[in-house]
């Protein structure tokens, strides 16, 4: 068995220093260089791995998943720092409202959502908790 003492996640970017001000920034975690990307720490202390890939394809599935206590203040935070909330645009799909969050705590249907791209155009996600 391989003896493993510490694991994180990891995703690629196009652009790295775009990367850093968005998540340093714009999201407001702790971020620093590591291993010729970048390194930026969640709330929970988890850190994660952002490396740059000259031909990075962004992640169409939601890679991280951001916990917050009120939805539509975070919503408006992101929109007012110039960040894009409705990226899914087809009422069907997951049923947003204009701001692009899904208030599944009002239909049953999971919880209140909204998602968003980081520069790079990986999906991201705010949860309200």
């Amino acid at each position: 068995m391989v003896e493993i003492s510490d694991a994180f996640p990891g995703f690629s970017v196009n652009d790295v220093e775009a990367a850093r001000v968005f998540y340093g920034e714009v999201l407001g975690l702790s971020v620093s260089e590591s291993m010729g990307g970048l390194q930026f720490t969640l709330p929970s202390d988890q850190g994660v791995f952002v490396y740059p890939k000259d031909d990075h394809q962004p992640a169409s599935f939601t890679i991280l998943n951001f916990v917050v206590p009120d939805i539509g203040q975070a919503v408006d935070d992101l929109n007012t720092a110039g960040v894009v909330t409705k990226i899914y645009t087809d009422p069907h799909a997951f049923g947003t409202d204009e701001r692009g969050i899904a208030w599944g705590s009002r239909t049953g249907q999971g919880p209140d959502i909204c998602w968003f791209r980081d520069p790079s155009g990986n999906v991201l996600s705010l949860i309200q908790g």
